[in-house]
């Protein structure tokens, strides 16, 4: 059984021959990163299922997803502590303006639909899938409208989207011993700290507002943390992008245990003082010409010591995970290109689309965390064979009877993709990953036809 029909063994569609179309969309969107919908498809009636599918009215976007929110579920109750990493996108469907139903994103002239993700981690950063996706559009009626956010309740904006995340992965995880929810600075806001919660549930936010009053005697909570004192040093990787290298920072440790109250247009409601641990690193020396890397995080995790200090921020630098799984969607798979009617076809089409990306997204980290495994695990035999005769190709050998590891065939299906694979690269990204899994599918077929050639004795006169 392929990693298809595991993970999609659960799917409820109302019809069989829904379930078993999904499982083939699925398959065939993960194999072709990159590509039209006419150009994954090997043929026009593929074409014309797929689109059909996405055009089901019948089908609930949110039934496409459950199977494989079961299964991260089974992956995430495996592990001890579990990462739930939130955070929000804009489906940009401008240059399609023929697609009905979409909102307004950023500004008045831009047209699409908004995204909400909660997706799962081990504590090692493997990404185990999507917990929750919530997706809505912006009424275009309410272009130009002013509205002041301190008037209006949480349930009635967008921020309520973070609480009922939270909610989310305390009823997919009701009997997991710790999970950890997760958000950046759009996600420090009260009413998501005061929010009701299992004991088995903790929030870890970064902090924007250092400006709000907390139980201190510096009343405020910036000078309340600046007065902590430096606990230790802690070395994290910072990851290469289009501004900056690769390279090792070095941070100043301080922690402290800060109440905070309740914002002050709403103390006349008696809101709680909430007990936090915050956690700030700070760079001190950073490199020519390099912003200093200072994080403020707060969470409900009960922070004593340096250790659990550096745990903590050890958490939080995994939040990188999900900007690359949002990348990977719209980069790799092509979400925001594809042409579709409607929103609700594009809806059906991102939880399709989720599917196959975590799948891409969920081999890079594998292949670095556990590499000694067996390729099998992703690859048929002809594909492994496929993949190992072609990077041989040059110094041709025999095909081994025995799979290379995980590990040295995510590193052949990076260099499918471009990646040079030098000792000073580090191993392939996602984009050289979705890049070669593609050209593997044409490798494999290749590869068959080469040793497996149709019979030419057959009479075709």
């Amino acid at each position: 059984m392929g990693w298809v029909e595991q993970e999609l063994s659960a799917a409820e569609l109302g019809d069989v021959r829904l379930d078993l179309r999904l499982m083939q969309i699925v398959e065939t969107l993960a194999r072709h990163a990159e590509q039209s919908v006419p150009q994954m498809c090997s043929n026009w009636a593929e074409t014309k299922a797929a689109y059909r599918f996405w055009g089901n009215e019948r089908i609930d976007w949110q039934e496409v997803l459950r199977p494989h929110q079961q299964r991260t579920i089974q992956r995430a109750m495996a592990e001890p502590v579990v990462l739930v990493i939130q955070d929000n996108t804009g489906i940009d469907l401008t240059a399609h303006p023929a697609t009905k139903g979409m909102g307004y994103l950023v500004s008045a002239t831009t047209r699409g639909l908004i995204a909400h993700t909660s997706l799962a981690a081990a504590e090692s950063g493997v990404p185990l899938g999507v917990i929750d996706l919530m997706l809505w559009t912006r009424p275009l009626s309410q272009v130009g409208k002013r509205y002041s956010s301190k008037r209006r309740k949480t349930a009635d904006k967008e921020s309520q989207r973070w609480i009922d995340g939270l909610h989310a992965a305390e009823r997919a995880l009701p009997d997991h011993p710790q999970v950890i929810v997760i958000g950046d600075r759009e996600a420090d806001f009260y009413d998501l700290f005061a929010a009701p919660r299992r004991s088995n549930v903790h929030l870890l936010v970064r902090i924007c507002r250092e400006s709000r009053s907390v139980e201190d005697p510096l009343k405020y909570l910036k000078p309340a943390l600046q007065a902590a004192l430096p606990a230790g040093e802690l070395a994290v990787q910072v990851p290469r992008s289009r501004k900056h290298s690769q390279r090792t920072a070095r941070l100043t440790v301080r922690f402290k245990s800060i109440t905070i109250w309740p914002p002050n247009q709403q103390r006349h409601h008696r809101g709680p003082r909430i007990p936090l641990s915050f956690v700030v690193v700070e760079e001190s020396l950073p490199p020519a010409g390099e912003k200093p890397i200072r994080w403020v995080l707060a969470t409900t995790v009960t922070v004593d010591n340096l250790q659990q200090a550096c745990r903590v921020v050890g958490w939080y630098a995994r939040r990188w995970i999900i900007e690359r799984f949002h990348y990977t969607l719209k980069s790799g798979y092509g979400l925001e290109q594809q042409q579709l009617e409607n929103v609700e076809h594009v809806k059906r089409f991102m939880a399709t689309l989720a599917i196959a990306a975590w799948r891409v997204l969920w081999l890079v980290y594998e292949a670095r965390e556990h590499p000694q495994q067996a390729c099998t695990i992703v690859l048929d035999q002809a594909e492994w064979q496929a993949l190992y005769a072609w990077t041989h190709r040059r110094s041709p050998h025999p095909v081994p009877k025995t799979p290379p590891t995980l590990g040295e065939a995510a590193q052949m299906i990076g260099q499918l993709g471009g990646h040079l694979s030098r000792k000073r690269d580090g191993p392939p990204g996602v984009k050289t990953l979705w890049r070669g899994l593609a050209r593997l599918h044409d490798l494999t077929t290749g590869f068959l036809l080469a040793t497996h050639p149709p019979d030419s004795s057959e009479d075709y006169g």
